[in-house]
């Protein structure tokens, strides 16, 4: 696990075009497949009110585990105001909110998108969702915990794509770019309060 901190100079741009290239990557990967990424999203009244009501869960969670002082969350959380803090605070919430949709909209094509549906026809649905979000939770593999953490996060994301019975991907893109966008605004607030103590 690094320990340095992310550079803050081109770190937007470096972001942005990393998340931005996981469409390629799911492009690529559905041309194999024979899938297309981009045919489960439809901009529905109902996606937009699952994906807005659908974060609130995994935000509540998010303040949670602000508030728990065990080891392995404090590691996590120090880990994220490490690397990501001294970016993060130098954006106003408009950056915040274009890096968010570009990692929500990006990562939810690539594994809702492709791998899920992918490994669905070979091992069906269940298989499909659980081991596209093993997948999808050693990617985020910052420590041991946070990498079980984001697979559960992702079996949710997975499980919202079809909450509405009709599969639509829109859901768990709105969920995952605007709970990205609060962790950011948190953990930005968090790391200029934490500037503040030391002035």
């Amino acid at each position: 696990m690094t320990k340095v901190p992310l550079r803050s100079d081109n770190f937007f741009k470096k972001a942005c075009y990393f998340e931005a290239s996981l469409i390629l990557v799911a492009m690529l990967l559905g041309w194999i497949a024979h899938l297309n990424p981009f045919a489960n999203i439809h901009f529905t009244f109902g996606s937009l009110l699952y994906g807005g009501v659908g974060t609130l869960p995994l935000f509540m969670m998010f303040l949670a585990m602000e508030k728990v002082q065990g080891h392995s969350v404090a590691q996590i959380r120090q880990f994220l105001l490490r690397t990501l803090g001294p970016s993060l605070h130098r954006y106003d919430w408009v950056g915040l909110l274009v890096l968010a949709a570009v990692a929500g909209i990006s990562e939810e094509i690539l594994f809702r998108g492709v791998i899920q549906p992918w490994l669905e026809v070979s091992w069906g649905l269940t298989a499909g969702l659980l081991l596209s979000n093993v997948l999808f939770g050693l990617v985020h593999s910052v420590t041991p915990l946070y990498s079980v953490l984001a697979g559960l996060v992702g079996i949710y994301l997975g499980v919202m794509m079809d909450i509405q019975g009709d599969r639509n991907l829109l859901t768990p893109i709105i969920i995952h770019a605007l709970y990205d966008f609060l962790a950011f605004l948190a953990l930005m607030r968090a790391y200029r309060s934490g500037l503040a103590t030391q002035v």
